[in-house]
């Protein structure tokens, strides 16, 4: 599942707008708009101020094949 995809889940299940999940985390709406339509190059620590609404991060990851 895409990032954009996890978050826009998380919002509609707990039922809150673009507008209310915006002003929860601190961000701007067009951020919440840009991170719901998968942009590509989006600021870390913004992702993890809407991410920690649902007690989520988002971090480094070691790959298998590295």
């Amino acid at each position: 599942m895409m990032l954009s995809e996890h978050i826009k889940e998380k919002r509609k299940k707990n039922r809150l707008t673009q507008v209310e999940m915006a002003e929860r985390a601190g961000v701007g709406l067009r951020f919440v708009r840009d991170l719901e339509q998968g942009k590509h190059t989006l600021r870390m620590d913004k992702v993890n101020q809407v991410l920690a609404l649902f007690g989520e991060c988002l971090g480094p990851v070691k790959q298998d094949n590295v």
